[in-house]
Parts: C-alpha cells; sequence; structure tokens
C-alpha cells in the first residue's frame, strides 16, 4: 500500500512539525485537535514558524485543520495515522480505541511518543491493530532534524514497518533507525546521557559553564550550544522530566542513575521561573543596562550572573578529539571523561538494545547533529588506545571486550565496500538504504586521491563513476586550499572520470569565503593577495561551469556568499530541502566577486520578466543582490533564479550524492558543454533609478551612510560600469568589473568595520 494520505491527531509541537512535513511532500494531510479551533490556530503558527516549517507558503493549503469529535470519519480514508497528543497512556489508549474503529484495513498507525514503551502502549490493542501499529519518534523541529527513529516490536507485520520506513526515508527526507523497545530508544538514551555527563562532570571540575561549552562543542564535533546552551534552548523543566522518565523506566544498575538525578541547582532554577529561553534565562540570560542587552551566565557556585565571555581555550575550531585529548589540562580531563563515559555507555546497549552500533552513531549525527558518533569516535581513538586510557575501576561493557579477544577492529573494507563487527562474532556490510551514497562510509574504506587541510577529493564508482570534492573547514568557509582542490579536481577529471560532485557531511554546504582572510589583508593593505586570491576563484568556476563533463553541487544547510557562488556555477545542483542560497556580500560593505554578480546577470537576462530590457535586468538583480536575499528551500531558490530549471530538490540529506551520480550518469554521454555568455548592459543611465532605491531606504533607516556607498558600488557593477546597451561584455569583464570594486570596497575602512563586527559578533554592523 502506498501512503497517500494521513490524519495527524494532535496539533502541538510534534504533531504540527509532522504535518508540515508531510505537506512539504506534496501530500493531503488531516490535523484534528479537540476542537477545529485548536488545529487551526496550529496552523497558523505553522504558517508564521521561524525558521519556517514549510518549503514555501502554498504547502499550508494541503494541510486542513479539524476536530476529533467532528472528523474521526478522516480515518476511513487515511493510509498512515499519527498520534502525537499529550504524553498521558489513558488519553491516547481512548483515541487508539476510536482509531481501530475507524481505520481501513492495513492503514498504517504510530505514536510519537518519546517516553511511553511500545510494549505498554499496545497493552489492550486488537491483534490486527497490534500488527500495524509503531512508534515513529521525530525529532524537533521536525523538518530540520534528520532523524526519525521507528520502534517496533515482534508483533509487527515486517512488511508493513517496511512500507513506513521506505517513506519516511524517500518520503519525509529522513534517516529512519528501527529499533527496539526500550527506554530513550537510541537517540535520547545515549544523548541524554551524554548531556548529563558533561554537566555533571563540569560541575565536579568545577568549570563555568562558557568554560564547559566550549570544550563540549565544536572540538568534540558537537554543535556550539555545548551542553548549558543546549539545556537552554531544551527548556530546563523538560529536561527534567524527561530525566523523571529515564530514571523510572531503566533498570536500578544503569548507568544512567549515576548522572540522571535530580540536581539541587536545576531544582532551584526551575522553581526561581529560570527555565531556559522559553522563561527568564537558565545557565544563560539575557539582561538590559544602560540600554543594551547583555548576555550573562550562571555562575552556579554561588547562584549568580555575571557579563558571559567567550572563552579562548586555544582548541581547535574543526572537530579534533585527538588534539584535545593530548592537552595535558583541566579541559582534556573534562573531555576525556565526556567521551569515555559515552562510548561505554553506548557499548553496553550492544547487542541488548541494538545489534547494529552504527544506528547508534547515525542516532547521535542525526538527532543530536554530533559530527561522529561514539563508536567512530571510538574508531578514530583506535581500541587498544582508549583501552589503555581507562582507569581501573572502569568496567570495559562485552561488546568492546570481544572486539579486543577477536583481534578485531570497528569497520573494515570488503573489497571496497565497507563492513561493520557484529556482535556474532562476524562483519556484516554496513546496512544503508538502497542507492544511499554515504561519504562518510566510503572515508573509512579508502584514502583520498588529493586532500589537504581545507579539502579532499575522493572517487566514487555506483552508476557512473566520478570524483566527488569535499570540504572540510569551519563552516566549510572557502579559502586558498579549497580552490586548489577545485582547480585539482578538473585536472583530475579530465578524460578519467564521468564528472564531479562537490558535497560534504557538514552542517553547511559553505557559508562563504574565509572573511578572516579578507580582514587581515585589508588590514595590512595587501589589496594584490585579495586580487590574485579572487582572481584564482573566479578562474576555477569558470572552468567547472564551461568543462566539458558534468559537474554537480549537493548544497546542504548554507550555500551562501561565495558558497553560492560555487553552487551557481556547476553543471547542475542537486540541493537538500533544507538548503539556503543566496547572495549576502551586501551585508559586510562588498559584492559578490567570485562570479554572483555575472551569474545572476546572466541567469535573469533569459528569464520573460526582464524582457530583454538591459536596465530592468540591471534592476532585477541589484534588488537581490542588494537586499542580501538569501532563499530557505530550493522551491524558492528557482522562484528568485538561484536554481535553474534543471535543478532538483532532495528530500532527504542522506541520497544526495546518490541523486548528483544519477544526474552524471544520465548525462555523461550526451553533455553540451556549456558555451560563454555575453551581456548587454545599461551603464550609467540605470543609475539614477538605483540611487532612488538607496536614498529611499536611507530615509527608512534601512541602510546607513555606507549602505549607499555600497548599493552605489553594486549599482556600477550591474549596470557595467562605463559601457552601454549596444556593447556586448564578456564573462572576463564582468569578472573583471567584480574584482576591481570588490578592492575599492575592502579598501574602506566602514567595510572593515563591518567586516570586524560580523566576524565578532555573527551580526551585520549597520553604519
Amino acid at each position: 500500500m502506498k501512503i497517500l494520505r494521513v490524519v495527524v491527531i494532535g496539533s502541538g509541537t510534534m504533531g504540527s512539525g509532522i504535518a508540515a512535513q508531510v505537506a512539504n511532500a506534496g501530500l493531503h494531510v488531516d490535523l484534528l485537535d479537540i476542537t477545529k479551533d485548536i488545529s487551526t490556530k496550529a496552523c497558523e503558527r505553522i504558517k508564521n514558524s521561524r525558521p519556517p516549517l514549510l518549503m514555501e507558503e502554498n504547502n499550508l493549503n494541503k494541510i486542513v485543520p479539524g476536530s476529533i469529535e467532528d472528523d474521526m470519519e478522516k480515518l476511513k480514508d487515511a493510509d498512515w495515522v499519527v498520534e502525537a497528543v499529550v504524553e498521558r497512556i489513558d488519553i491516547k489508549k481512548t483515541i487508539y480505541s476510536k482509531i481501530d474503529s475507524l481505520r481501513k484495513p492495513g492503514a498504517l498507525v504510530s505514536s510519537n511518543t518519546s517516553s511511553i514503551p511500545l510494549k505498554i502502549l499496545t497493552q489492550d490493542m486488537s491483534d490486527e491493530m497490534k500488527k500495524v501499529f509503531c512508534i515513529t519518534h521525530f525529532f524537533n523541529p521536525v523538518r530540520y532534524m534528520r532523524l526519525l527513529e521507528l520502534v517496533i516490536g515482534p508483533q509487527n507485520d515486517k512488511e508493513k514497518i517496511k512500507e513506513l520506513v521506505n517513506f519516511g526515508d524517500k518520503i519525509l527526507g529522513k534517516t529512519v533507525v528501527v529499533c527496539k523497545d526500550s527506554p530513550g530508544f537510541l537517540g535520547n538514551r545515549v544523548g541524554v546521557y551524554a548531556m548529563q555527563v558533561a554537566m555533571t562532570e563540569a560541575f565536579n571540575l568545577g568549570l563555568s559553564v562558557e568554560e564547559a561549552d566550549a570544550v563540549f562543542g565544536r572540538p568534540l564535533g558537537i554543535p556550539k550550544t555545548g551542553v548549558f546552551g543546549l539545556y537552554d534552548l531544551i527548556g530546563i523543566d523538560l529536561m527534567a522530566d524527561v530525566l523523571k522518565s529515564f530514571i523510572k523506566e531503566l533498570p536500578s544498575g544503569d548507568p544512567f542513575h549515576e548522572v540522571g538525578r535530580e540536581l539541587p541547582i536545576i531544582k532551584k532554577l526551575i522553581k526561581d521561573g529560570y527555565t531556559g529561553r522559553k522563561g527568564k534565562g537558565g545557565f544563560f540570560r539575557i539582561n538590559k543596562s544602560s540600554g543594551k542587552k547583555i548576555l550573562e551566565s550562571l555562575n552556579y557556585k554561588d547562584y549568580t550572573y555575571k557579563e558571559s565571555k567567550k572563552i579562548a581555550l586555544e582548541l581547535p575550531d574543526l572537530m579534533d578529539v585527538k588534539k584535545v585529548l593530548e592537552r595535558n589540562d583541566v579541559y582534556s580531563q573534562y573531555a576525556w571523561s565526556i567521551i569515555k563515559k559515552t562510548i561505554l555507555y553506548a557499548s553496553n546497549l550492544v547487542p541488548d538494545v541494538t545489534d547494529n552500533f552504527n544506528d547508534i552513531d547515525d542516532a547521535m549525527k542525526c538527532g543530536f547533529n554530533w559530527s561522529k558518533g561514539p563508536f567512530e569516535i571510538l574508531n578514530e581513538i583506535g581500541i587498544e588506545t582508549f583501552i589503555y586510557k581507562l582507569n581501573k575501576d572502569d568496567k570495559i561493557p562485552s561488546f568492546i571486550k570481544q572486539i579486543i579477544k577477536q583481534k578485531k577492529s570497528l569497520f573494515k573494507a570488503n573489497q571496497g565496500s565497507l563492513q561493520y563487527f557484529h556482535p556474532k562474532d562476524l562483519y556484516v556490510s554496513m546496512q544503508r538504504s538502497k542507492g544511499v551514497i554515504s561519504l562518510s562510509d566510503i572515508k573509512k574504506t579508502t584514502l583520498p586521491l588529493y586532500t589537504n587541510e581545507s579539502a579532499s577529493i575522493w572517487e566514487i564508482q555506483a552508476k557512473s563513476r566520478f570524483i566527488c570534492v569535499e570540504f572540510h573547514t569551519k563552516a566549510n568557509a572557502l579559502d586558498g586550499l579549497t580552490n586548489d582542490c577545485l582547480l585539482k579536481a578538473y585536472d583530475l577529471c579530465n578524460d578519467k572520470y564521468d564528472g564531479i560532485v562537490i558535497a560534504n557531511e557538514g552542517m553547511q554546504f559553505s557559508a562563504g569565503v574565509n572573511l578572516n582572510y579578507f580582514y587581515e589583508k585589508a588590514v595590512n593593505k595587501k589589496f594584490n593577495d585579495i586580487d590574485i586570491f579572487l582572481n584564482n576563484f573566479q578562474q576555477s568556476l569558470y572552468q567547472l561551469q564551461h568543462a566539458k563533463f558534468p559537474v554537480v553541487s549537493c548544497p546542504s544547510g548554507l550555500a551562501i556568499g561565495g558558497g553560492y557562488e560555487v553552487v551557481s556555477q556547476t553543471s547542475f545542483v542537486a540541493a537538500h530541502s533544507n538548503s539556503v542560497l543566496g547572495l549576502v556580500e551586501s551585508l559586510v560593505g562588498l559584492i559578490p566577486a567570485g562570479g554572483g554578480c555575472k551569474e545572476m546577470l546572466r541567469r535573469w537576462s533569459v528569464h520573460p520578466d526582464t524582457n530583454n530590457d538591459p536596465e530592468l535586468l540591471s534592476l532585477k538583480v541589484f534588488n537581490l543582490i542588494g537586499y542580501a536575499t538569501t532563499s530557505d528551500s530550493p522551491i524558492k531558490a528557482k522562484s528568485q533564479k538561484f536554481l535553474g530549471n534543471k535543478d532538483i530538490m532532495v528530500m532527504s540529506r542522506d541520497r544526495l550524492i546518490e541523486e548528483a551520480d544519477n544526474i552524471i550518469f544520465t548525462n555523461k554521454d550526451n553533455y553540451n558543454q556549456l558555451k560563454s555568455a555575453s551581456f548587454s548592459l545599461p551603464g550609467p543611465t540605470v543609475m539614477t533609478a538605483m540611487l532612488d532605491i538607496l536614498n529611499e531606504l536611507k530615509e527608512k533607516k534601512v541602510i546607513g551612510k555606507h549602505g549607499i556607498e555600497v548599493g552605489k558600488k553594486l549599482g556600477y557593477m550591474l549596470s557595467g560600469g562605463e559601457t552601454n546597451s549596444s556593447t556586448k561584455l564578456t564573462e572576463k569583464n564582468l569578472y573583471d568589473l567584480e574584482r576591481e570594486i570588490f578592492i575599492d570596497l575592502i579598501k574602506q575602512k566602514p567595510t572593515q568595520e563591518r567586516i570586524r563586527y560580523t566576524l565578532d559578533t555573527g551580526k551585520p554592523l549597520f553604519n
């Protein structure tokens, strides 16, 4: 049975998120609650959500609000019914009884519970409904969090469950992990444990909340919120409830009890209304002083707040567990304690909770946004090194003992494919959904064709034989080394491979060119170095855009500024549904200079909205780039011409490289090399209209004095400089003009001030 119609019962945060994602997938969904008014208000929240739950506003029309009292008859047409009501068993079971009496034969039913065991939910169900009932545990926010835990039991119809796994993967775009029925399943079981270890160990070692978050963050491959920032984000009171549930459900001998007990500081914070970001604050709070908002942090020793200071620990910005552990100080001691306990705890879950330890890694990467899971970290450290560093009183789990006894490794390559060690004393092939190409798996079994500190090139053999360029800097910012890698890929691909894919597994495709590089060169007046860098960047992208073989970029997360310039100058784009694309250079007082201006002019020059009118063309692109416009989905990106008609949206992050392979395979034998473009631009005649726009924005206080200057320079660029509509400009002409204006702007002190402010705060400066 194909899932075409869905009913979600419960329109709270999770129910609304599930309904929105089903609508994003193009399906009709009924959203029911106690009253239609409640579900209607939920639809309004979905419409106005930030970040947006919908990939385009029209998707809201696919969600139909209704009430449990009046609209349960709609279950008769549903292929999948999702219950997402409050975590009360009595209420859930009443709803299940109604569902069972109305559902059509074979329809799937699931609960989004995060804490109630499957065996309790199914206690009073009919045998027929038990076969099609499971837990579908989504993570919040549903659109953006990749993990979907599917909890099943021995009573389930395995073929029906397979339908739901495929639907979650291919239609909803989730990484689906099938779990046994155990408390917390996999993601929360390990993730919450790691959080509690990070918190209790920080208290034990006397670290400040800033110090703890600085270590338990990017250096360990964990989001920069750390543990205390994450506690505030989730809600301290909600975390307390989660811990109580774990303590209640887990056996007394489980190590979770050692770190999950209620702490006096948590009890006091909740009592005083400090429940995190949704309350007055928590471990961090915003306080107003002299009319300014000041971020303050909690000193948990005396329960006072002070202005929060960034901690300079001289730890790597990128994940480097070995380097962190090599430090001989309290920070390495803290990091080791967290890593050690988390790996030991995760290992204790094999095989009782899961036979496939890789599922735990996937759960942590997709549910908690870790760069690597605990077993991947163990593999990086090395099992022998890990065992050597343990204390005498550390109890080694039987799974690790088994690996040591058998003298096995966690992973091994077998004829180019990845296998992992199974508790039954054998190696089994990595279990991925059919078609999925995992760069992470490839990196465990092969060496790169080429690598440097910022990027690597991997060979991949699938339908086609291609090479993959992977960026691996902080936020995948572009620099001279990423550019070298793009040039190297072009040289390698000629006559040897079917094409190039540009993809990575980072949170962002690329947040743009490294601003620190530009700032340091600018303040030291090394403008010629900047010009050389930009020229090399332009030429490498021109080569790729006009190559005789297909080049496919696979953006996910941020692909802005220079990151978008890479995307825009590839033959094809397979964009993840949560990609953010756009040119944002004006926010730091600059213009795009890696071909971004040229490319937007090329795209809009053939669009009906510009009517072959050079002035309309320049004004259209002027507004897009001047306002630093971004699109938060590929659907919106197409309307703004950030993506073209032949570019595709991919729901699943796991399937980006697979789709890129399909594109190369389809086009490799009949690929038409892109010809160089020429441009007719109006020159100074359009500047009056542009100045009117800028002056109006200044009057409205949208831009300041330097905003006018940046706007003028951008207008000069997009009008073609000293030209007229009868002159044909080449791509090289526009590349040269981009660099000329970029250098002119970066020489100016207000632009340097903007760059410095953004580097320090992450926000734009109004000047």
